[in-house]
């Protein structure tokens, strides 16, 4: 289960973020990166939820990416040697997290697993892919010379965005004629500060910036609903980010209504709050979601019921390969507790419960980074595990590489005529449409 992050630190002055080109690494830059290593691997030591590390050997492991690092020559390869240390573990939320780069990137388009085959999904409009030819509903062969896979993707993602973003990216793909094709397509990227002021002259400004950056971010992980007369209301949840007051209000207004579509597609998780929040506003007794395995015995997980306050109609969730963390734990309790029907297709199996760290190098000028660390495994009420197995819905439902390509959504038309509502998937496709990030 994701925590909540530190993005920056009070009292410091001036934030330093790091360059991802493969510049030359300075000798002052590989002793950060080591300096980077060491904090980490000693944490990992100390809070790693299994001491034994599933018979890793943690300390080769890091003494591997010191000499890595010590031959590194750049700072983005240096990065990746303290990511695959970390990789080692095979941990869905134990990861690097590496200082923020001094500029937007994005590749312009976006892309999902649907069953076995890598689609695209989205195509940022006056893009360079867009300008190219690239279509939602293309499938993707290989990225860069990687075939992306379920048990892939996500760190084929990682690389190109977080570790290495690249200029480019070279895409074989295949329309939906079955025509192959190649192209190389140019990402976009706004230069930024390189050094932002949070103290002197210039903090008004900056400090004004990362609001704004924040601002756009609760924007695009904020709930949307749709009501459909009396007996249907459609709940799209991006994150589980909510407070108590925020989860009270969305579960009243279902209230109204005589059915709930709860639409987890795409989400990654949250609040380990939130989550015990939705729980109690659909349930009408305080339900176990888990229990804890870790190096501290702690009490199980249990979410309480808002009693008389708790929606009582017919519910129907929706889940996708990139649910991941709180939301394949949601789904999974309402299977077991049989409280409604869970639709779509497996989700990705990243169930842990992780603590976020952050740290800084520097006092006036602070350079920020941070790692996800597991403190618990969650074994559900069925002595199970979900981590590396995801949620198998009731019924498997995947949209058509030519519903991508036309914007349908056949699987949430589905759960609304299985409650009563007619919705056709040109309608439904039309409901919560896509949002990009500002660059």
């Amino acid at each position: 289960m994701r925590r909540g992050w530190q993005l920056a630190a009070l009292g410091v002055g001036v934030a330093l973020a790091i360059p991802a080109r493969a510049q030359q690494l300075s000798r002052v830059d590989r002793e950060r990166a080591q300096g980077m290593l060491q904090v980490i691997a000693a944490d990992v030591r100390k809070h790693y939820y299994d001491p034994k590390f599933h018979g890793v050997d943690w300390e080769a492991k890091v003494h591997e990416a010191h000499e890595r690092i010590d031959k590194a020559t750049s700072l983005s390869m240096a990065f990746s040697h303290i990511a695959t240390a970390l990789a080692a573990l095979d941990d869905s939320h134990t990861f690097f997290a590496p200082p923020s780069r001094p500029f937007r990137h994005d590749y312009g388009w976006r892309i999902q697993m649907v069953g076995d085959h890598c689609y695209i999904t989205e195509v940022r409009p006056r893009s360079d892919a867009e300008a190219k030819g690239l279509k939602p509903g293309d499938e993707i062969l290989t990225i860069n010379g990687y075939v992306p896979t379920r048990e892939n993707l996500w760190k084929i993602q990682y690389l190109f965005n977080v570790l290495r973003p690249q200029p480019g990216l070279r895409l074989n793909l295949r329309d939906l004629d079955g025509r192959e094709r190649q192209l190389d397509m140019m990402a976009q990227v706004r230069q930024l500060k390189r050094v932002m002021d949070l103290v002197g002259s210039g903090a008004s400004f900056d400090v004004w910036e990362i609001i704004r950056e924040i601002e756009n971010q609760e924007h695009l992980a904020r709930a949307r609903f749709v009501e459909l007369g009396e007996e249907l209301m459609i709940l799209k949840i991006p994150q589980f980010v909510f407070s108590e007051a925020d989860v009270n209000h969305m579960i009243g207004k279902a209230r109204k209504r005589k059915a709930l579509i709860l639409d987890l597609r795409g989400n990654p998780g949250g609040s380990v709050e939130t989550l015990k929040y939705f729980l109690g506003g659909i349930f009408d007794h305080d339900v176990k979601v888990s229990d804890r395995a870790g190096r501290e015995q702690k009490k199980p997980l249990v979410a309480k019921s808002k009693k008389n306050d708790a929606f009582a109609g017919k519910l129907v969730v929706l889940i996708d390969s990139e649910s991941g963390s709180a939301a394949e734990l949601f789904a999974r309790v309402v299977q077991l507790e049989k409280r409604g029907v869970v639709l779509g297709a497996r989700s990705s199996g990243s169930v842990m419960e992780a603590r976020r760290y952050s740290y800084q190098m520097g006092i006036e000028t602070a350079i920020f980074y941070g790692a996800s660390i597991t403190d618990a495994d969650l074994i559900m009420t069925d002595g199970k595990s979900l981590e590396h197995t995801g949620v198998a819905p009731d019924k498997t439902l995947l949209p058509a590489a030519s519903d991508l390509a036309t914007g349908s959504d056949p699987v949430l038309a589905h759960a609304a005529e299985l409650l009563g509502v007619k919705l056709n998937p040109e309608q439904a496709g039309k409901l919560f449409p896509f949002e990009w990030p500002s660059l």
